[in-house]
Formats: C-alpha cells, structure tokens, sequence
C-alpha cells in the first residue's frame, strides 16, 4: 500500500470521527429539546477494486422507530379527542345545576308538585295559585335556559373546530413544503435532520388534531393520507373544509384544487377535531333533544290533568292548540267518550253533549243518540249544542264557545287517541302552551288522508355515523292518498330512501326512520318544502323528523298568558255530571282538580328514545331521576375515557422517547469512542508525515 492510499485512508477515518463527533455535540447540546430525536451516523467500509480504501459516512440519520410513532401518535389522537368531550361534557353537566342544592333542574318537579298540593288545600287562595303558576313557569324557564346554553354550546364547538381546520390546513401545507428541504438535503448527502425534527413535530401536531397515516417518502419526508387513503401532503397540500348546518351533521372534505368541481368528504376516526364532531352532531343534540322529551312529556302531563279539570266560574272560550291536521283527520281514530257541557256562572249545568266515538253518535241532554262522521263532526256538533255554544275549527285549531256569560267544560271520560283524551288532544284546556309542535304522536293510521299538498319536496340527507355522506334524496310527496302511499313513496328504492333504510309509522301515529344496513345510516332533512293542509305544518314539523326540529322543542313551551295574567282562570276544579239536575256542577272550594295536577309526575307515560335512554315507559318523576343519572354517567363516562387514553399516550410517548430520546451516558461512550478514533486517526497521519519526510530526505 502506497503512503498516499495510507493517507487517505486515515483522513476518512478523520473525517468520519469528526462528524460522528459533530452529531454526538449537537444531541447533548439537544438533551432538553422538545421533539428532539437523536441521530446517529450511519458509515460504512470505503472499497475500491475489492480493496479497503478506509471508511465513508453515508449520511446522519435520526433514530425512530415507526411502530413507536404511531402508538405514539394514535394514543394522543384519542387522548385529544376525549379530552375535549369530557371538558365539553362537564359544561353540559353543570347546566343542570349541583344535585345536591336546591337550584338543580330536576328539583323543580317537586316544586310543582307541592305547590298545587298546596293550592288543594285552599282552592281560593290567589298567591297559592300564582305560586303554583310561577313554579310551572320557572321550570319551563330554566328549560329554556339550558336549552339555549347547549345551543350556544354547540356554536362554540362549531367555532373551534373550524380553527381546527385552519390549523390543520396551515400544518398539511408546512409538513408539504418541508419534503422539499428533505429532499435536497438527501440528494446532497447532507444532514437533514433538523427539518426532519420539524416535520416529526408538525405532524404529531397534526395527529392531535384529527387522524392520519403517516407513509415515509424513498427520497425523504412523509406522504400523509386520510384514514381511507386520500393524500393530504406529499406532493402537495390539500385544504380541507368543514361543512355542516344547523339541520345535517358535518363532515370533512377535500376541496377541489381549481376550485371547480365536487369537494370529496373524508373520513375523521381520531385527534381534537373527531371529538368536536362528536359533540357538535350527537352528544350535544342528543341532550338537547333528551331535554326536550322530557320537557314536553311534562307539559303533556300537567296539560292532561289540566284539560280533566276545569275553573270556577268555567271559561266562556276554550281554544286549542294547532293539531297541524284537518277536522275529519282530527276527529277520527278517537275511542271512548267525551262529554261537552255548557255551565252558568254558578256552575249548574244548561246543556251537555254527550260523544261516543265506539258507536260514532252524539247525545244532547241524554236523549236519543245521533251519528256522526269525523267529516259531519263539526256540523253535528253545533247542532247538539243547540244555541248555547258553538264550535269551529280553523288553520288545525278547535275551538269551543258558550253563548252568553256561560262557559264552557269538559269531562274527557274514557276518550282516547295517541295516549290523550278528547280535550287534551285539541289542547283545548292547555296550561302550557307551545308555539310549535312538540308531541309527534300525531294519531294518523296508515289509511288515513296524509293531508299534504301534491309535489311539495323533502330533501334528506343520508349519511355514515359519523356524517360522512352518502347521498342526497328528495323525495315528491304523493298526490292526495293515504298515509300509506306516502310511507310507499318515501320509501321507494328509485326516489326514496329504501336502499338505506325505512320510514314507518307506529300505534300513536309516530314516524320513524329506521337504517336498514349492518352499518348505520343516519338521516337527516336538507330542506323542506311541504305544508300539511292549508296552512299546516311542514311534514319534518309534523312528525319531528331531522335534528333542527327535536333541538328546538324545549324552548317552545310556556304558560298560558290569559292564566299568567289571571291566576283565578288556573283549572283546579272538576265537573261533576253526577249531581242532580238544577245542582251546581263546577263548585267553588273544590280542590280535587289541584290533587290532579299534584300528581302529574307520578303518571305512567312514555318516553321515545332520546339522548343515551332508549325507549321507556315510566313516570315522569322516574325518568327525571333516569335523565339526571344519564348525564352524570355520560360525563363520568368521557372523563374516564378520558383519563385511559391520556394514560396510554403517557406510556406510548415514553417509549418513543426511550428510543428516540437523548441519553447523557450512552452520548458520553459515544464522543469518547469518536474522540479515541479522532485521536487515531490524526496519529496516522502524523505518522504518514513522518513517513513522507524520511523519504524526502533519503532522495
């Protein structure tokens, strides 16, 4: 070997020490440098015609592992998504007040309860009735409220997690323009780790935000996909958008890159953004939409008792609700009896009507029956009454009306549809009222007229659990018909929904979508464009069908403002039809009515499903109880969640870090080792230089 080859030989061992022992500085100097991973030079034998020519680095590489990485990175995607569902959750929570103070929600139930306890035992004190109204009011109120702080909830979640989307959009496009520093360097054979340190803290950044699959790039830097394998970055950053309304659940799309053209929806399973959606799509509508189950079942509790009872003196105008159907519609599919009497001001009874809906007749006085059809109703029943009273229905609502100073009471008897009586049905005697519809339980059978205008459109969205969509269908609504051609049409294959699922209809006249595929599909309403009757409701309206409809329910309830301005006209007395002729029916001092309403928590009702509660049938006053322990176990339930995936994103960082992290004793050996080669190295040399000059001075 020639001293020239010895020399060379020895300076790339020189040269090899001297960047081994530039990585070796620059990962203590990085000790304490948040994700900072450690390097290593990576050098091999130098050969030249089969003979070793010293050594040479083939670069500095960082010391990862890929496994690691992406525990690493999943763990924290799940940790940051139940994080920010426990920290939403425990808000919602705390909307309901400490259960164990006197200002929590449920509470307010025995508040009513006790006050009309109360008002039984002295009918004629006005205070005691204003405090029972005022109770009434209270506890709608306070519905209302947390209502409107879960809306306000959901518009803070919106909000964040469109700055979500642009951090996430700013990250893709960092991540993206860092490959090209990557891979230069790499093509020049030079360090690259620094911006591969970027990068790698980029993209955790990234997978707490929303989840991706990480794919390493031959020529260096990362090639990032959606969970279903649609590119982000690599070759270029995408943007992403988040779209939802107040009426579909959102999604996650890649936005055309010339701006023209269809966005491609993708799929979010992990990271911040997944538990924003969650919240903003299902946990928060489904509480809204559980409040407003059980706020209404209330109310159609108190307003049951309260159409049994009637006032002292019994009111000259009973006016109802909007049914949101026609009379003959209305009026038919009723069972039992129902009575309709005309009373003086002292409560002795002029005229009765006496209703069979079995038989389909009317009896005036107790003579002889008369038929009747739901079309002849009306008309039938103005004649029944005979000049002491009328009726009319307009726009969906009844109404009943004595002539004179007389009033007007009803004894609902055995009268039944859709789990009401008679009165309770029209809302003809409501104490709280509603300015929408807020009990789906429409009464309708499948060969009932469905009432709606020919060609009207509902458009609905179908989409994946978690909101991405599958397709959008609007569906014309049959002309005339029965309930059954309309549930045909919705569910037709072609037009409908049938591919992913069907409507139908239950006993009380409840529709429902049901999803049909082992995966399910959810539905929702895009637009609707249809009017039941003239003047009616829109079918979604009707029926309770799409998010926007069932949130809203809990702020459409109130008291009665003629009862609120006049505490006297609170329905605490009952018709009696037992007396004897010429005897008063309706008496002052009566509280048996009040005792009705004391007890309108302990009614056997049912509740739909809403919420983490399926469908059950119990009181009122149990499922307050059910309600309460559903959203302290949800919250638990998100923070327990929680805590796990924090701790497994505790012991998957600390593993990564175990490898890719700096240790101080193992940098130690290695700068030694590096400086020993150093020193060995340069010895060499000096040794070839002495060489050199004992040759140059035999010459």
């Amino acid at each position: 070997m020639s001293l020239t080859a010895v020399l060379n030989t020895a300076s790339s061992g020189l040269n090899a020490a001297q960047t081994g022992l530039r990585t070796v500085s620059d990962n203590i100097a990085n000790v304490n440098t948040p994700g900072y991973v450690r390097k290593t030079v990576d050098q091999q034998p130098l050969v030249v015609g089969g003979m070793g020519m010293g050594v040479q680095v083939s670069g500095v590489k960082r010391v990862t592992d890929q496994y690691l990485q992406a525990a690493s990175m999943t763990a924290n995607s799940d940790a940051q998504r139940y994080s920010v569902l426990s920290q939403y959750l425990d808000n919602a929570q705390s909307l309901f007040g400490d259960p164990s103070s006197d200002n929590f929600y449920f509470k307010n139930l025995d508040n009513i309860s006790s006050a009309f306890q109360a008002a039984a035992n002295d009918p004629s004190s006005s205070l005691l009735r204003s405090q029972a109204i005022s109770n009434v009011q209270d506890f709608l109120s306070e519905t209302s409220r947390i209502n409107g702080q879960i809306t306000q909830l959901g518009k803070t979640v919106d909000a964040q997690a469109n700055a979500d989307i642009s951090r996430i959009n700013d990250l893709l496009g960092q991540i993206d323009r860092l490959n090209s520093d990557i891979s230069r360097a790499r093509l020049a054979n030079a360090d690259s780790s620094g911006s591969e340190n970027i990068q790698s803290g980029l993209v955790d950044q990234l997978a707490s935000l929303m989840s991706v699959q990480v794919q390493q790039r031959p020529n260096g830097g990362v090639t990032l996909r959606s969970p279903e394998g649609y590119q982000l970055a690599g070759d270029g950053a995408v943007k992403l958008s988040y779209n939802r309304t107040d009426s579909t659940k959102g999604y996650i799309a890649i936005e055309p890159a010339d701006g023209v053209g269809a966005k491609t929806p993708i799929t979010i399973t992990g990271g911040e953004l997944r538990g924003l959606m969650d919240l903003r799509d299902d946990t928060l509508p489904g509480l809204s939409d559980q409040l407003g189950v059980f706020a209404s079942q209330v109310a159609d509790q108190i307003n049951a008792a309260s159409n049994k009872n009637t006032s002292v003196p019994p009111p000259t105008t009973l006016t109802g609700r909007n049914t949101g159907q026609d009379l003959p519609t209305a009026v038919g599919n009723f069972t039992g009896k129902a009575t309709i009497a005309i009373a003086d001001a002292s409560g002795v009874v002029q005229q009765t009507v006496a209703i069979d809906f079995d038989a389909g007749t009317m009896s005036a006085n107790g003579g002889p029956a008369t038929s009747f059809t739901p079309g002849s109703f009306l008309s039938d029943l103005n004649t029944a009454l005979a000049g002491q009273g009328t009726a009319s229905f307009t726009d969906g609502v009844m109404t009943l009306q004595a002539a004179g100073s007389n009033g007007v009471a009803i004894d609902e008897g055995t009268s039944q549809k859709a789990g009401r009586g008679f009165s309770a049905f029209f809302g003809l005697n409501d104490l709280i009222r509603s300015n929408g519809i807020t009990n789906y339980n429409t009464g309708l059978k499948t060969s009932d007229p469905n009432g709606f205008t020919a060609g009207d459109t509902v458009s609905f969205r179908l989409a994946q659990a978690d909101g991405k969509p599958i397709k959008d269908v609007t569906v014309a609504l049959p002309a005339g018909g029965s309930m059954q051609d309309l549930l045909d049409s919705l569910n037709a294959s072609s037009t409908g929904v049938g591919l992913y699922g069907s409507f139908s209809l239950d006993s009380n006249g409840k529709l429902a979508f049901t999803s049909n595929n082992s995966l399910p599909v959810t539905l929702s309403v895009v637009s609707d464009k249809s009017t039941h009757g003239t003047n009616g409701p829109s079918f979604s309206q009707l029926f309770g069908v799409g998010t926007l409809e069932r949130t809203s329910r809990a702020d459409r309830l109130s008291v009665d403002t003629a009862i609120m301005g006049d505490p006297t006209k609170l329905s605490l007395n009952k018709l009696d039809l037992t007396v004897a002729a010429g005897q008063p029916a309706i008496r002052a001092g009566d509280g048996k009515g009040a005792l009705t309403l004391a007890q309108f928590a302990d009614q056997p009702t049912t509740f739909e499903a809403a919420g983490t509660l399926g469908k059950v049938s119990m009181t009122v006053a149990r499922y307050a109880a059910e309600f309460g322990g559903a959203i302290g176990r949800q919250a638990e339930a998100a923070d327990t969640r929680m805590k796990s995936a924090q701790s497994v994103s505790t012991e998957a960082t600390a593993r990564r870090q175990s490898v890719e992290g700096v240790n101080l004793d193992e940098e130690l050996v290695r700068l030694t080792t590096y400086q020993q080669a150093f020193n060995a190295s340069a010895r060499m040399i000096q040794a070839t230089k002495e060489l050199f000059d004992v040759l140059t001075g035999m010459i």
